[in-house]
This record gives C-alpha cells, structure tokens and sequence, in this order.
C-alpha cells in the first residue's frame, strides 16, 4: 500500500479505538473555546462567521470548538472514522460542520480565497513532499487570511534509541529522504503511520515561499523535570518535539489573481 492507504488506515484504527489522538472536545471546553484553541493569543477576539479551515484535523476536537464560537467550520482528514466523529459531536450539539474526505496536500473540493483562518494540527510528518500542502492552503486563503500549524520538530524525528546511559542517539541523517525507518525509541511516533522527516527549511521557508508570511513561532515545552528517565517527559527535556508557527497570507496582486503565481500548485 501506499503512504496515504497506511495512514489513512493507523488513523482510521486510532479512531475506532478510542485512542487519545481522537479525543472529542469536551463540555468544559466548549464554555471557552477559543482560549481552549489559542493559548497563545493569534486569534482575531472573536471567530463568529468566519471561515475555518480544520487541515487533517477530524477527531471533533478543534472544529467543535470552532463551531461552538460561531466559526463556519470545515474539516479536511484522511480518514473517514475520524471524520465520523466530527459529524457525531457536530449532530449531538446542534452544529453545522462540513467534513470533506481528502488528503491535506489536495483541496480541489475548495474554492479559491475561501477562508479566514487554516488551522492544522500535528500532520506534515504524514506527506513526503509539503510544497503542494502550502500551495493549496495558500490559495483557499483570503488576502491576510491567518495560517496556525503545529508540526514534528526535526531534530525529534531524527532520535533513533538511548544508550546504556540514557543519553539520546541521532541515529537518522538531517537530510533522510523517504519514510523514516523503524526506531527503538518510538516517542511521539504514531505506530503504525508512515512518517517522513521535514527539515526547517521546508517546514519554515517552504511557507515563506508559497506566500504566507511568518508571523511568530514557538516551541511547545514537553519538558517534565519529574518524570522517571524512561517517559517521554524526560524526552523533552533534551529534544522539544514539536514547532508551533502562525502566518498571514501576502496579500495577491492582480498579476497573481489574473495569471496565478508559479508558486501556486494546481492539483
């Protein structure tokens, strides 16, 4: 099978079996939602009828509470178990959530310059290839349109196992190319899921180049300084697993809407 088969079926097994992954969103969540979404204080003070995006995001999580602070909301996601329960908690609460089957890097189904914000939870490290990823949310994005995004840090995808001294091994090249192999140490890997490695330069600067402007970025701390040396919290103590980044799309000159950039991928 190929990459997106593997991973549309690890996500569709997630889901079936109450995995953590596919935790729906909870009543006390939904009393505040956007501080439940944006700790961090990128989002506009209110999301009442705007357009969002929810990128390989089902789980009826992040677009419950979009849609419980009067977002428009669609979900894109692979897999259609966790599209089920965006449907279920949408039905159940009374919301209006439009999910579409599809993989991150192909939104045909999308109109041009359609939404205000795409949100995108940890997902790049499923794709080989985030060019076309970034094109397609570049495009469905209006003038300004704002882009979060958390993805897998690098440098944690490159840990292969620890030593006899618990010391963490990069076993993995910086510049792996294809799925990543099988590792010992196996934190923050979803088991069974094909994964693939993205360098800074193609998280960070292949967005810059599809026309979205970087506007902050942040480093979630995982770090647990009581954790025993064996639980992922130790982990984070020496190697931050993931990047959290907001951007805006440039806004399009006439050129670009009358001849569309280069940079723009059409599926």
């Amino acid at each position: 099978m190929d990459y997106k088969s593997i991973n549309r079926q690890t996500w569709n097994q997630l889901a079936d079996t109450g995995s953590l992954f596919a935790r729906v969103a909870t009543d006390e969540e939904c009393r505040k939602p956007l501080t439940v979404l944006d700790g961090r204080g990128w989002l506009p003070p209110t999301v009442a009828g705007l357009n969002v995006l929810c990128l390989a995001s089902g789980g009826g999580w992040q677009s419950v509470l979009y849609a419980v602070a009067g977002a428009n909301v669609t979900v894109v996601d692979l897999s259609e178990s966790m599209l089920a329960l965006d449907q279920r908690e949408g039905q159940r609460r009374g919301l209006n959530i439009r999910t579409v089957q599809a993989s991150m890097d192909d939104l045909r189904e999308l109109s041009d310059e359609s939404f205000d914000i795409v949100h995108q939870p940890v997902s790049t490290c499923y794709i080989p290839d985030l060019v076309p990823m970034y094109a397609e949310i570049a495009r469905v994005l209006k003038d300004n349109g704002i882009y979060i995004s958390q993805h897998k840090q690098p440098a944690s995808a490159q840990i292969s196992h620890r030593n006899e001294r618990h010391q963490f091994v990069i076993g993995v090249e910086y510049y792996h190319t294809g799925p990543l192999p099988k590792q010992i140490d196996d934190a923050y890997r979803e088991s069974g899921a094909t994964e693939y490695l993205h360098r800074l330069d193609e998280l960070i600067g292949g967005m810059c180049r599809s026309n979205m402007a970087l506007e902050d970025l942040r480093e979630p701390m995982r770090a647990d300084y009581k954790a025993a040396v064996t639980h992922y919290g130790y982990r984070g103590r020496f190697v931050p697993p993931y990047v959290r980044m907001k951007a805006r799309r440039v806004p399009r000159t006439d050129a670009d809407r009358s001849t569309r950039s280069e940079t723009i991928w059409t599926p």
